[in-house]
């Protein structure tokens, strides 16, 4: 099974969704934990906006990996351009990009210096996860909030994904799949993960699937 992506030395973990408070995402979470150089993880805050999810992030990451988090305090476009601010990205071993909503996400980072800083980590060989809405909103095409679609950040290009994802209810990711340009759809479950290496490399965790094309089959995916 292949995925295209950006390319870069690092790895990028896709993450399908879950309450980490209730252990939902704690097995895919071991696995790209594994993955983090030592240091403190970048979070960004961004799409939810809420310091407390912060906080309660930096507790189950303490608890259950013994690991520290550092806040990356993008919230506004403004923030997103702070030069200290593009500072921590460049130097966090791993970036954490917190769920929420994806317009969120994409309205601050699109035309902000933070969006190539995020890819250069990636491309220098740093870790890059984004866990639900901030996983949708790296592919090409996202659903947004009020209906209709929104370019993405375009780290995986050609492809649209929905997390918390059941093919009972394939129905969004399949009107994604009609836009053009757009011929893979990721379906990601909650807890799922796949994680994507710079060599093609590829690991999943948990149940995903894939659908190409608009009335493809669905598919559910294991790596190669």
């Amino acid at each position: 099974m292949s995925l295209r992506r950006i390319e870069g030395a690092g790895w990028l973990a896709l993450l399908g969704g879950g309450e980490f408070s209730f252990g939902e995402t704690l097995e895919v979470d071991h696995v790209w934990i594994e993955r983090a150089p030592e240091g403190p993880i970048g979070f960004l805050p961004t799409a939810s906006g809420s310091v407390d999810y912060a906080q309660h992030f930096a507790s189950y990451l303490d608890e259950e990996f013994d690991r520290e988090l550092e806040v990356i305090p993008i919230y506004r476009p403004r923030d997103a351009r702070r030069q200290r601010n593009l500072d921590r990205i460049a130097s966090a071993p791993a970036i954490y990009l917190g769920g929420g909503v994806a317009d969120n996400l994409l309205e601050v980072l699109t035309d902000a210096p933070a969006r190539e800083s995020l890819a250069d980590r990636l491309r220098a060989g740093g870790l890059v996860v984004a866990i639900a809405a901030a996983a949708q909103a790296l592919a090409a095409t996202v659903r947004a909030l009020r209906g209709g679609a929104l370019p993405g950040l375009g780290w995986l290009p050609g492809t649209a994904i929905e997390t918390n994802f059941t093919p009972a209810h394939d129905r969004r990711l399949r009107e994604l799949l009609a836009a053009p340009g757009i011929d893979v759809g990721l379906g990601l479950s909650a807890g799922s993960g796949v994680l994507l290496g710079p060599a093609g490399e590829c690991e999943i965790v948990g149940t995903v699937f894939r659908i190409d094309g608009a009335d493809g089959d669905i598919e559910p995916l294991t790596a190669a």
